[in-house]
């Protein structure tokens, strides 16, 4: 039950993994503070903010916003430090509010890590307070508890650091104040009040379709693919193909009418808070001005990832308008010079070819008023793609993004990880490309197919086969980097020792949790280890006696990279991957094979479960992904590391490190 504080009252903690949400008025700042038993903040190096956004055990947003999430792993806070204090002020750019008295009372809860509220206090009494310590975490006796405090300051962070005993309070406050002036954190405008529809309500019936990951389509020797339910990116609601303004009867069915709405709250994104627009306002029959994080959701990076989500939908909404329009150019073509030819008069002489002439330069009019919505679509959609992958979380950022340069391990898992992009053949000419994130944690296996497709059939058989191995490389790698610190483990699986040269970089830098297992004696053993992981967890589960596993139970998430299938694999082998596959990702154990599905023709029907339960995803481009909302053939682009860059051996070497300093 959540505790709903008062000033000066305390609550126990049982967690010491923690969120910390505050929902104000108007665009605060946030940050902590690090403080003895006295109550002393001993340095710079002790206060989190903007500018600084990570100590160890604390994380602050690095934004000003009306809404912000702190995390908190008091594990992890030094032993010096007895206190964590919650702050909160006013920025003081122009046209800001400068008390509090002037904005509604903010609120902070303390929740875990699944969202369950802890403990909530709503500050009131504030007047003339810019600044104030919301709450504090504190040591009792060897345990935490927390404390609401609401302790205002009318001369600003400056006055509140100085009263914790910081010796230049005033000259670090003056520095967070600039870093948030010069846009170094983002000021973000508030949402408006919630309703009960606006809330879970609003988009509930869409929760399926977002909790499944991109469907792997069909096999190229399977024919078109099919569509089913894919995840965000490819992830839309059921909905028809809207219809091009321009004309009324389309070919298609008709849906939504005239032009793509860029514009938020206009996208309908999973999230119940819709914050107000933070683009300025266009001028009259201009496009919007894009900005990233122009979306829904309760941080950035859930904006970021509902407004990616936005971005592939206005993309499928507008090439299915234009197409629509070009199918009904086409049918109303045929029926005019259908219609010219049933007259036997108008068969021979001027009349006809003035009658086909004048069909066909209607056509020519419809299809070029058609593809110039569609370039004005395209040419927006690629100028908001170009302001939303610079801003990126490591999480959802390519392998060229800078963000990569200044990766520290996290302290929370991501909303989602990105697999690759997405691209239709009428968005190619502007470069434009979606982000294809899936959600974590994973709720499928992954099946890089090393077998030649219908899209790039002239590679070699050996070059897909190293393009698909790095591909999981880079895939596991990325993983590993968005998860905490010993959150996440990786096994390998590679019979015949064909992957050495693949795997170096996760070998060299040590983040396996045990070497490739070769041979048939390593595969089943690998095998039997995860079979009896997952039969012990759900057992725990169903019998809700999850304290009671085994102390030497590694409870991170596993991922098992299976190479060469099925090459070393007897029959009951082939049985458990096929249960790992199925029950597996409910109890954190996923995988992901690298194989040709022609390699396991001998089995026949056999495996057909397996290729099905698994997201097929290939080392080259190809259009075998298909959305269930409007039947597009999307090409996939697998992410790879630039040619000649060491930010993957960066990136493992940083997460080698973080796993050391936790003792792994």
């Amino acid at each position: 039950m959540t505790a709903e504080l008062v000033r000066g009252q305390n609550h126990p903690l049982t967690q010491t993994r923690l969120e910390i949400r505050v929902s104000a008025g108007a665009p605060v700042v946030a940050g902590a503070t690090l403080s003895d038993d006295e109550g002393r903040v001993h340095g710079r190096d002790w206060v989190a903010h903007p500018g600084a956004p990570a100590l160890p055990g604390l994380e602050v947003p690095r934004q000003a916003a009306a809404d912000h999430r702190l995390a908190v792993d008091l594990d992890a806070v030094p032993e010096a430090a007895h206190r964590v204090s919650v702050l909160l002020a006013l920025p003081t750019g122009p046209g800001d509010p400068d008390r509090f008295g002037a904005v509604a009372a903010p609120f902070v809860a303390v929740t875990g890590l699944d969202g369950s509220e802890v403990a909530s206090y709503t500050i009131t009494d504030l007047d003339a307070e810019s600044a104030v310590v919301a709450l504090e975490l504190y040591r009792r006796q060897g345990a935490w508890k927390v404390r609401a405090v609401g302790q205002g300051y009318a001369g600003g962070l400056g006055a509140l650091l100085t009263d914790q005993g910081l010796p230049d309070a005033r000259a670090l406050a003056g520095e967070i104040g600039e870093a948030v002036a010069r846009g170094l954190a983002r000021t973000v405008a508030p949402p408006p009040p919630r309703t009960a529809a606006s809330g879970a309500s609003a988009m509930a019936d869409a929760a399926g379709a977002a909790s499944h990951a991109a469907s792997p389509g069909t096999h190229p020797s399977d024919g078109p693919p099919r569509s089913t339910q894919p995840q965000s990116p490819a992830e839309p609601q059921s909905s028809p193909a809207p219809r091009p303004a321009h004309e009324p009867q389309p070919a298609r069915p008709s849906g939504r009418t005239g032009p793509v709405n860029y514009t938020h709250p206009g996208r309908q994104a999973p999230a119940p808070p819709v914050p107000a627009p933070t683009a300025p306002p266009a001028e009259p029959g201009q496009p919007a001005v894009p900005v990233a994080g122009d979306a829904t959701g309760w941080s950035m990076d859930e904006r970021l990832y509902n407004q990616v989500w936005g971005m592939f939908e206005d993309l499928a909404r507008c090439v299915a308008a234009y197409r629509s329009a070009v199918d009904f150019a086409d049918s109303r073509m045929e029926q005019e010079l259908d219609k010219a030819l049933s007259d036997p008069r108008s068969r021979i002489g001027g009349q006809g070819d003035a009658a086909r002439e004048a069909a066909r330069a209607k056509h020519g009019q419809l299809v070029d008023r058609a593809r110039e919505v569609l370039d004005r679509d395209l040419a927006q959609l690629a100028a908001e793609s170009a302001v939303v992958e610079p801003a990126l979380p490591p999480a959802y950022a390519g392998w060229d993004n800078p963000v990569w340069h200044a990766y520290g391990s996290p302290m929370e898992i991501p909303m989602a990880l990105r697999l690759g992009d997405l691209q239709l053949p009428e968005s190619r000419g502007v470069g434009l490309r979606i982000p294809m994130l899936v959600r974590l944690p994973l709720e499928r296996g992954m099946w890089i197919d090393s077998g030649r497709s219908g899209a790039d059939a002239l590679t070699e058989s050996d070059e897909l086969r190293r393009r698909a191995l790095r591909s999981a490389v880079e895939l596991a790698a990325r993983l590993l980097a968005v998860y905490p610190a010993g959150e996440f483990a990786v096994h390998v699986i590679d019979p015949a020792g064909s992957a050495a040269g693949a795997l170096a970089p996760l070998v060299r830098a040590g983040v396996l949790a045990a070497p490739p297992a070769a041979g048939v004696a390593g595969v089943s053993d690998v095998l039997a280890r995860l079979t009896q992981r997952v039969d012990l967890v759900q057992m725990a589960v169903r019998g809700g006696a999850a304290d009671a596993l085994p102390p030497d139970l590694d409870t991170a998430e596993q991922l098992l990279i299976v190479n060469d299938f099925p090459h070393g694999f007897d029959d009951r082998a082939v049985t458990r991957l096929r249960y790992l596959a199925d029950e597996g990702p409910a109890v954190g154990v996923h995988l992901l094979m690298v194989a040709d599905r022609e390699d396991a023709a001998e089995y026949g029907p056999v495996l057909d479960p397996l290729w099905r339960a698994l997201l097929r995803l290939t080392p080259v481009p190809d259009d075998h992904l298909a959305d269930p909302w409007v039947g597009h053939a999307w090409t996939y682009e697998p992410p790879h590391v630039p040619p000649g860059s060491r930010i993957l051996e960066q990136v493992l070497e940083e997460v080698a490190r973080a796993r050391r300093e936790q003792g792994i």
